[in-house]
């Protein structure tokens, strides 16, 4: 183990991380990245498949936002926004932020991540309807394997069942229902008919706790963590006619889907929808400063503008050195027009690519929307069936022998899942393709001679 591993063990607690396994083995050290690679200590060369945390989406080493934050530092390295002060790089972003977003969002609450972001959600949609006398209005309703962050609020509003065993999850006025996943849990059905059955739980639900007691329905739309889960073209417009129904604000998580991901700047925008509240993170800095928000629509900001103090914020709340990180990305986004390259080039040539892999033996579905993809592993094709094997088993094994071939690709469970930067180019997909093949023939041979393939 080399000293910064052994540092590493001695005192650095990491994120979702069996940490004596870890400390066993001894961390990776990554040490400097460039363009769409990162390197470690030892030298290796390594295809970010996953922009870093589904975040870089602009690529690493830009000189535009090092030199951005560079000279607000210089400027004003910090000043907050409470007690009625503001300044320039904040509301420059605001401004910016409301013109990309659909025409009836026009305000941002700005916060130091997603999960944060999410935070915000809760606390702002339950002020929203107490301000309009209906405290009772209080239950959001999300998805069973959701991920919406990690703070008490976000874990409770994600409905991942490990996170919920610890810290005596979810905080009351938190209820979930299904996930629209197709490949695990469709079975017999089309798609479509799956996809409006798994909507219209939306409606059970809230009936079940009544609709005078509901207050919102939040989704990713696409679930990132959950393992890129592309739901049916009929579930969202589902969703959506539901929520109008019965008068209940629809939320969208846009931390991974934002800013270009699915070749539109929104995940809404994506799927043809009007949210009236959207968080998001990642992308919006393309990871280089920690920053989240909250977009907040014309209705939900005119009750509560209107409505006294909103007793709620953070020290890091729009941030100046983040603004400018955030402001120059932007640039970038659109100077580049990496949204468009999305849609009507790289995407387009990447997902080509990468659905060949589902004709992989070890393949039984291969999906992508935009640059986010994921591949279903699977010992019967036809079947959909799972390993007979702890889940995450063969997984696991993909992911190390990927690392191995210096691609990261990440592994949920059986399924794994890329996340490229948008600024990958053609002759970097087929590298990403052709290192996740070798992956897939090495993985398939590991699982065969465990006989985890009958």
């Amino acid at each position: 183990m080399t000293n910064y591993q052994a540092q590493d063990a001695a005192h650095h607690i990491h994120p979702f991380t069996d940490t004596a396994h870890l400390n066993q083995k001894g961390a990776r050290v990554i040490t400097r990245a460039e363009g769409v690679y990162i390197y470690d200590s030892q030298g290796n060369r390594i295809l970010d498949g996953m922009a870093g945390l589904w975040c870089v989406g602009v690529g690493y080493g830009r000189e535009e936002i090092v030199q951005a934050v560079s000279a607000q530092m210089r400027e004003l390295p910090y000043y907050n926004t409470f007690f009625q002060t503001t300044h320039p790089p904040v509301i420059e972003l605001a401004a910016r932020l409301t013109s990309l977003a659909p025409d009836h969002m026009n305000h941002v609450f700005f916060t130091g991540s997603g999960s944060d972001a999410n935070d915000t959600i809760l606390r702002m949609v339950r002020h929203f309807w107490a301000a309009q006398g209906k405290p009772e209005r209080s239950v959001i309703i999300s998805r069973n394997n959701a991920y919406h962050g990690s703070t008490v609020a976000g874990a409770s509003l994600g409905g991942m069942s490990a996170v919920h065993k610890q810290g005596g999850l979810p905080i009351p006025g938190i209820v979930h229902i299904n996930q629209p996943y197709w490949y695990g849990e469709g079975g017999d059905l089309d798609p479509n008919e799956f996809g409006l059955q798994r909507a219209r739980e939306l409606e059970t639900k809230i009936l079940e706790v009544g609709a005078d007691k509901v207050a919102a329905f939040i989704g990713e739309p696409i679930q990132g963590a959950g393992g890129v889960i592309i739901p049916p073209k009929t579930y969202w417009p589902e969703i959506e006619r539901i929520c109008r129904k019965y008068d209940i604000l629809l939320i969208t998580d846009e931390v991974i889907t934002g800013f270009g991901r699915t070749g539109e700047w929104f995940g809404a925008d994506y799927f043809g929808i009007k949210s009236d509240l959207m968080t998001m993170a990642k992308g919006l800095t393309a990871g280089y400063i920690p920053m989240g928000g909250v977009m907040v629509s014309d209705r939900v900001f005119d009750v509560v503008a209107n409505h006294g103090e909103f007793y709620h914020g953070y020290t890091y709340s729009g941030h100046p050195v983040a603004c400018a990180a955030a402001l120059a990305t932007l640039a970038i986004l659109e100077g580049e027009n990496l949204p468009g390259r999305v849609k009507s080039d790289i995407g387009p040539y990447m997902q080509e690519r990468w659905l060949q892999l589902g004709e992989h033996p070890l393949i039984g579905e291969a999906r992508m929307a935009g640059l986010v993809g994921g591949i279903e592993l699977t010992p019967n094709k036809a079947k959909r069936a799972p390993f007979q094997a702890e889940k995450g088993t063969v997984g696991l094994m993909c992911r190390e022998n990927s690392f191995k071939n210096g691609l990261v690709m990440r592994h949920v469970g059986d399924t794994m899942i890329i996340s490229p930067p948008l600024v990958i180019s053609h002759s970097e997909v087929d590298e990403l393709i052709e290192k996740a093949t070798l992956t897939l023939d090495q993985t398939y041979q590991q699982a065969k001679d465990k006989g985890l393939l009958s």
